[in-house]
């Protein structure tokens, strides 16, 4: 029998655990549309997505095993196994393996259960003291959906919807679409492929509104790596004087010394002018003999 103060279940950060959150939630949306009646190439695409988040539930799956001591307390306990049949491609040959899709409502149970037993003052303090990362892995996330929805949506509105007068469609293959997508949300616009519907157009126009708010947020968080904040530059603050607590300000050193000045000026003359002092009632020189 294990001991228990051995046993090690696979714990990961909160921006992991809400990572493959909506990764799950998103193949759960693609395995809805497979099975709805949708155009063949919109069908392609869908099936090329949903194989490439199979494959990052297998990196997931293998990830949380290694973490696991013993094996089967992940395996077995939490369910790993379910986690296993939802990953498996559906490949050509092994088109039924989709049906295992439903497998992955347990991953999704586990890492809800997972967040909302967080202590969410802590999640905020957390967010906070490492909003770098969060802001890069939002932005990074954001990009992800954005390309996929979009590229979906405008190879389904540019295959069934009717064109504009005089235009004719050209993004008619999943791999159209994505380059569409790509290009745009990076506002390049290379204008080899362009929706030619009203709907692939509102779609574009989101795609471009996301773009620029995405590339804008990117160079911000590159540019906060390469520009180290003034407090992180390795030079230390001034230290106050114990006998000035309040430093001067920048330019004040000038007035001191010409106040320091007249002050002895001011001096002398007051020790010239006293009794015996060197200087005479008339204002000639006193005599010394």
């Amino acid at each position: 029998m294990t001991d228990p103060a051995t046993i090690r279940r696979p714990e990961h950060g909160n921006a992991y655990n809400i990572f493959i959150l909506v990764l799950t939630i998103l193949s759960l949306a693609i395995m809805v549309l497979l099975v709805l009646p949708i155009p063949e190439n919109v069908y392609q695409v869908l099936w090329v997505y949903d194989n490439v988040i199979c494959i990052v539930f297998l990196v997931d799956f293998a990830y949380n095993m290694s973490l696991s001591h013993p094996k089967r307390e992940y395996f077995v306990h939490q369910r790993g196994w379910l986690d296993l049949l939802g990953s498996i491609p559906s490949l050509q040959i092994l088109r039924f393996t989709a049906l295992l899709r439903l497998a992955r409502l347990s991953r999704l149970a586990r890492i809800s259960r997972i967040l909302r037993g967080k202590n969410r003052k802590a999640l905020i303090e957390d967010v906070v003291d490492n909003r770098g990362q969060y802001a890069a892995f939002i932005t990074l996330l954001a990009m992800m959906l954005v390309l996929v929805v979009s590229s979906v949506l405008v190879l389904e509105f540019e295959t069934v919807t009717s064109p504009i007068a005089g235009k004719t469609p050209n993004i008619t293959t999943g791999g159209d679409a994505l380059w569409w997508a790509f290009v745009t949300i990076t506002t390049v616009g290379y204008g080899d492929y362009y929706p030619v519907t009203e709907l692939g157009r509102i779609t574009g126009i989101f795609v471009m509104f996301s773009g620029v708010g995405i590339i804008g947020a990117l160079a911000s968080i590159l540019a906060s790596f390469l520009v180290p904040d003034p407090d992180e530059d390795g030079e230390p603050a001034p230290a106050a004087s114990s006998a000035n607590p309040d430093p001067a300000p920048a330019g004040a050193s000038s007035l001191q010394a010409e106040v320091a000045g007249l002050r002895a000026e001011i001096e002398a003359l007051r020790l010239a002018l006293e009794p015996g002092g060197g200087v005479n009632a008339s204002g000639g020189a006193g005599s010394t003999g």
